[in-house]
Order: C-alpha cells, then sequence, then structure tokens
C-alpha cells in the first residue's frame, strides 16, 4: 500500500512539474506580460533571494541556452545576458534595469562555480616540504602566532604550541591539503589580535580551580580543549563542505556584490573559527573526546542559519564585529 501511495503522489508530482507548472507559467506571463526571469527580478531585490530563483529557473529550462548560461565563462556574461533578452524578446532600451540585474545575478552563480573549482584545487594541492613557498608560509604561521619566541627548529615539539599533533606539520594538513594552511595564515595575518586571543584561551586550564603551572605539570586535559590549528584545519573542513554542498550561497550571494572571491570564503572561514570558539565554551565539554560532537551539532546550526535567504555572516570583516545580520 505504502508502494502505491508513493507511485501516486510520484505521479502527481510529475504531472505538476511538467504540465501545471508550465501551464501556470503561460499563464502568469500572458497576463502580466512578463516572463519568469523579469517577474524574479522586479518582485526581488539584489541578493541570494533574487539570485537562487534566477537560478532555479535557468536550470530547469527547457531551453538550451538557458540552461547553458549557469556555466559561462564570466568573461561571456554580458553577451550571454544580450542572449537571453533576444530570446525571450525584451528590448532592453525599455527594460534597462533587467539586464544588470540578470548580469550580477548571473556573475554571482558562475562566480560561485568558479570559487568552489579554485578551493578545490587548493585543497587537492599537499603540503610539499620541498617547496620553499609552502615552507614560507608555515615559517609565517609560526610568526604570526609566537611572535616572541623563534622556532628551534623546522621539525620540533613547538610546533604543539599553536595546535599542531607532531612535530612536524605537514602531516596535519593531508586532509585539507594546502587550503587548511592558507586559511590559518588568513585568520593570524589579518585578525592577529583574535587569534592570538583563541589561541591563548585553548591553552588555558579550564577549570579555575587548577592554576597554570600545576596544570601543565600534571599535564591535565583541563583547557578549554582543543588544538588551534587542528581546529582550523577541521573548520576549514566544515566551511569547504558548505560551500561544494551549495549551502553558503546564501550567505556569499548576499555579501558578495558580483563575482564571490576566495577572499570572501576566508572570512568566511574567519567567522567560523570565532562562531565556533564560542559554541564550544558554551557547549562545556568534558574533554576533547566530544570534538566530533559538537562540531556535528555547530555544522548544524550553520545550516540552519544559512536555509534563510536574507541570512548572511557579516560583510565586513572585523572579529570584534562578527555576527550574524539579517540583510
Amino acid at each position: 500500500m505504502k508502494h502505491f501511495l508513493r507511485v501516486v503522489t510520484q505521479f502527481f508530482v510529475f504531472l505538476y512539474c511538467k504540465l501545471l507548472w508550465r501551464g501556470l507559467k503561460f499563464v502568469v506571463r500572458k497576463f502580466t506580460g512578463r516572463c519568469e526571469l523579469q517577474r524574479i527580478c522586479y518582485n526581488n531585490k539584489h541578493g541570494a533571494r533574487r539570485t537562487l530563483k534566477i537560478e532555479s529557473s535557468l536550470r530547469y529550462s527547457k531551453n538550451e541556452l538557458l540552461q547553458s548560461a549557469l556555466s559561462v565563462h564570466p568573461d561571456k556574461v554580458e553577451k550571454t545576458i544580450d542572449d537571453i533578452m533576444a530570446l525571450k524578446k525584451i528590448n532592453p532600451d525599455t527594460n534597462p534595469q533587467l539586464g544588470i540585474s540578470l548580469q550580477a545575478s548571473l556573475l554571482q552563480i558562475v562566480g560561485y562555480r568558479s570559487l568552489v573549482m579554485e578551493v578545490e584545487k587548493l585543497r587537492r594541492e599537499p603540503y610539499d616540504c620541498e617547496n620553499s613557498e609552502h615552507e614560507d608560509m608555515l615559517m609565517k604561521l609560526w610568526k604570526e602566532l609566537r611572535p616572541d619566541i623563534p622556532l628551534t627548529g623546522r621539525i620540533s615539539k613547538q610546533w604543539c604550541e599553536i595546535g599542531f599533533q607532531g612535530s612536524d606539520p605537514k602531516t596535519d594538513f593531508r586532509g585539507m591539503g594546502l587550503l587548511g594552511l592558507h586559511n590559518l595564515l588568513y585568520f593570524a595575518e589579518h585578525d592577529k589580535a583574535t587569534a592570538l586571543q583563541m589561541l591563548n584561551d585553548s591553552l588555558q586550564p579550564k577549570h579555575n580551580e587548577i592554576n597554570k603551572p600545576e596544570w601543565e605539570q600534571k599535564n591535565l586535559d583541563k583547557a578549554i580543549g582543543y588544538s588551534f590549528a587542528i581546529v582550523g584545519i577541521n573548520i576549514t573542513d566544515l566551511a569547504h563542505s558548505l560551500l561544494v554542498s551549495g549551502a553558503l550561497k546564501t550567505h556569499l550571494y548576499n555579501v558578495a556584490p558580483e563575482i564571490p572571491s576566495l577572499l570572501h570564503f576566508q572570512q568566511t572561514f574567519c567567522y567560523l573559527m570565532q562562531e565556533f570558539h564560542r559554541f564550544w565554551i558554551e557547549e562545556d565539554p568534558s574533554d576533547i573526546m566530544e570534538f566530533n560532537r559538537v562540531r556535528s551539532k555547530f555544522h548544524r546550526r550553520i545550516l540552519r542559519q544559512l536555509k534563510n535567504p536574507d541570512m548572511a555572516l557579516c560583510p565586513h570583516f572585523s572579529a570584534s564585529d562578527l555576527h550574524l545580520v539579517n540583510l
């Protein structure tokens, strides 16, 4: 019986999508004198709400030109908009704002696709200790986070002081490749005060009744509870999954006027780092073994927030002001 009801439901959904919905769009166009793209642009302000609807309209269109518009090169966007206007028989002289709105949204769409490719390329590039650029970035990270303490050697237990697992950070970058290092260095360079504060917090005894010398001597797991660099790599993985799944479109379409860039992604990472730090303290886990549980809960919370098309992470990168804002 359940299988029969499922089949009937799927049939009516198919009927609605293929017949009723297209018929409804035809009637609405005749009644309003506007195509679907015009109605979307005129009825929605610039941002994720408009761009997501335009993206959906183009993706599910029967016309190949409209479908292919989603994958054009950014340099071809302007010509593509002209072709769409001609296809829809829309006079650009009498509808100047439509072309501007479509172009801005289409640049966001193809820019997001390019950003995914750029981020994925960084993620796939392994850390190479024979590459001087890679080594220079790693040394910069140490100097930013430990400005007053010289590193005794490239292979050193000192790396654990900034949250790596062993004496060679190279092994910790295997999951996220250079992307993890890029994000950590960006955070340390562009919001150094906050990065240093978070690093210091992560190394403090969790309970006031244990003083720091005693805590260090007993090696108790009573710090706020995480390794800064390892968490940074984990949050990079979280940001990457949000980007690849498309969940981050809401945020990026609201904060990037046109093409989302790697800078926007890195600023998002900085926001997620600070928010996770706050969330970890609020959750008050007993030890680091609860990290996966807390991370999963944090991930779900961010996903819920990004489901609102009018919601974006704070567009201005200042760690003291980073918070969710309703646009």
